[in-house]
This record gives C-alpha cells, sequence and structure tokens, in this order.
C-alpha cells in the first residue's frame, strides 16, 4: 500500500480513464488511486472495473447514484483516504489537463519542503494554460484575482482543482460542513486550509486543456464561485480557527 492516494472524480470520461491511470501508475513514485464516478452512463465505471483485476490493491472505485457534484465527490475520496493509513491525499482531474509527472513535485514539496498544502498553480508564473481561448484564460484569471481580493488569501491559483494535502489537513477542516460542491469548493477548501494556519506552497505547472472528452464548466458554476465567496468570507468572521498541532512529514 502506497502513502499516497490520488481521487479522480469522474463523470463520462471513457476517452480519457483508461490512459489516466495507466499514466499514474508508471510513475517511480507509488500511489493509489480510488476513482469516484457519478453513475457515468458511458461505461467509464466499467472500465475501471476490467482495470482492478491488473492493478489489485492499488485501483479502488466508488461508484455513486447521479451526478452529485464535483465537491461532494472529493469530500467521500477524502473520507475514505482518512478511514486508511493513507498521509498524503490528491486530487487531480481524468482528462490530463492535470499531467499525471507533476503529482510528483506536489507530493516533494509536502514531504521534503514540509507544507501542509501543495497546489499546482497555473498562475504564479505567468500563464501556465495551454489550448483554452483567450476569453476563459482571461475569466479564470481574474476570477482568481477576485477571489483573492475578496478572502484575502495569499494564492495566485484559487481556483486550482490540483492539489495535494496532509492528511492533517483533511482531518482538521469540518468535512461535512464544507458548503459548495461546484467550482467554489476548491475555494473553500484552500481558504480554510488558510484560516487554520496550514502551509500552503503553489507549485507551477502548466495546465492543458482537454483533448478528449466534453467539459463539465457551466455558467452555473462560476456563478457560485463569484457569488459564494462573499457569502463565505463573511462567515468566517464568526467561526473560531483553531490551528492544529502540525507533525513533521514522514519520510520513511
Amino acid at each position: 500500500m502506497s502513502d499516497s492516494l490520488v481521487i479522480i472524480p469522474t463523470y463520462k470520461e471513457k476517452e480519457n480513464i483508461e490512459a489516466i491511470i495507466q499514466k499514474v501508475f508508471a510513475l517511480e513514485k507509488s500511489f493509489d488511486i480510488l476513482i469516484v464516478d457519478d453513475n457515468s452512463p458511458d461505461g467509464t465505471p466499467e472500465i475501471v472495473e476490467k482495470l482492478q483485476e491488473v492493478y489489485k490493491d492499488r485501483l479502488y472505485l466508488l461508484k455513486r447514484e447521479g451526478k452529485q457534484g464535483l465537491g461532494t465527490a472529493y469530500i467521500e475520496g477524502f473520507k475514505y483516504a482518512l478511514s486508511k493509513d493513507y498521509q498524503y491525499i490528491f486530487e487531480m482531474d481524468a482528462d490530463f489537463s492535470h499531467n499525471p509527472e507533476d503529482l510528483e513535485k506536489l507530493y516533494h514539496a509536502c514531504t521534503k519542503l514540509g507544507f501542509e498544502l501543495a497546489i499546482g498553480s497555473r498562475y504564479i508564473k505567468g500563464v501556465n494554460v495551454v489550448n483554452w481561448p483567450i476569453s476563459r484564460v482571461l475569466m479564470s484569471y481574474f476570477a482568481s484575482s477576485y477571489v483573492r481580493m475578496i478572502t484575502r488569501m495569499p494564492i495566485r491559483d484559487t481556483t486550482a482543482g490540483f492539489k495535494c494535502y496532509r492528511r492533517i489537513v483533511l482531518e482538521t477542516i469540518d468535512l461535512d460542513r464544507i458548503k459548495f460542491v461546484g467550482y467554489a469548493f476548491q475555494i473553500e477548501m484552500k481558504f480554510s486550509a488558510w484560516k487554520y494556519g496550514f502551509r500552503i506552497k503553489e507549485v507551477p505547472i502548466i495546465f492543458t486543456d482537454r483533448s478528449k472528452g466534453t467539459s463539465k464548466m457551466s455558467k452555473g458554476i462560476f456563478k457560485e464561485a463569484i457569488l459564494g465567496v462573499i457569502q463565505m468570507r463573511l462567515n468566517s468572521f464568526f467561526k473560531k480557527y483553531r490551528r492544529a498541532d502540525i507533525q513533521k512529514p514522514r519520510t520513511d
């Protein structure tokens, strides 16, 4: 069993799922994978089940009823990871917009550099996005700027979805009280980690838009992020964040 679990939410990802799993398992560093599938009608979970015969004790699958949202998929994945002995828990997309090779960079930031949360950042060194129309690049970039202005978080890529948590972060945050289920989920998790005083590192990556399958982004998801951060910031004034007793990461 690895000390690291990569959580990959899926919905209609049959074009990508086998390749992304094989790419992760081909890395020098050993990672386990948990697929959280929202009842994909295209055969995605069936592909994963066949691969489980090959990657026994390394590949896991949670099948959910209906499309319930990104945030709830990750929350279920986090709870699964915490119920096991995983020390490092990762978020990653299934569509290769996140390069699996960068998992090792995030792991290094948490294990060797001593951070509790490592973020694969598109904006820490300019704008590192490939195959997005300029309108979407601007929308994403200024959304992060807006979130930073409202929350005061010292994070350049506030909406990033490629991350590594040390388990203490997920043990400290009350996962059942995370409000958002869409795009804003990523903001809320970073905001909570920051408010609890965890050390956060942005690791530069190149984000490449999917070449197969269809995007799950929608205007409603952006609306949740834009309006939700104001309420999130206001609510934080009435909440006490007790800093966790942070231990040095294991290096064995």
